[in-house]
């Protein structure tokens, strides 16, 4: 339940034009590491591009904060792609706790309980645990250093939860097992960029 590859990058087009921005080329980078990693964690390679791409679609609506969260969820439900809905919900929650959501709560009370009622009822997979993982560590400029991208983001924000931090760094030593490899050279930090 997830467009083709040409339907997603379609789709991404189509919404930066609606609201331009580096989101676009973050998506991007963070759809090259899922692809990547996927592909030696023994995961459907195609399907993790996809969500990678569209984590963020939630964006085409506007400068949203929380909001982007349910904007996409309901997108993409409205387009019966279920699994990236899913992701649009998920990425931003490690932890499966809004309380813990970096950025500002600019949602009104029926998207607040409809992420909070669908964020209860998922039960995290791989998939979700990716998609969290190249979210932390993909800039719009290329693959960053996870650190480096967290502390930016809490520069952003002036906040950054030391939980939901420390829950991406396990998330890194979790795919590294799995892939019995270093996270950037799986995804090849030093030379991708988004285009």
């Amino acid at each position: 339940m997830y467009p083709d590859r040409e339907q997603a990058e379609n789709l991404l087009k189509e919404a930066e034009n609606c609201n331009p921005g580096p989101w676009g080329n973050h998506s991007r980078t963070t759809a090259h590491c899922a692809e990547a990693i996927a592909a030696k964690s023994g995961m459907n390679a195609e399907k993790a591009y996809v969500l990678g791409l569209l984590h963020d679609i939630g964006r085409k609506f506007g400068k949203r904060h929380l909001g982007h969260v349910s904007d996409g969820y309901s997108y993409m439900m409205s387009l019966g792609y279920d699994d990236v809905a899913r992701i649009c919900l998920t990425h931003s929650f490690n932890q499966k706790d809004i309380s813990k959501y970096v950025g500002n709560f600019d949602t009104t009370e029926e998207e607040t309980r409809l992420i909070v009622d669908e964020l209860e009822a998922v039960e995290p997979d791989d998939y979700d645990r990716l998609i969290q993982l190249c979210d932390s560590i993909a800039g719009a400029e290329g693959v960053m250093d996870q650190i480096d991208r967290m502390t930016d983001v809490k520069n952003r924000y002036g906040d950054y939860d030391q939980e939901k931090w420390d829950a991406n760094i396990r998330l890194r030593d979790y795919f590294e097992r799995k892939m019995g490899e270093d996270l950037y050279s799986a995804v090849d930090k030093d030379n991708f960029k988004p285009e």
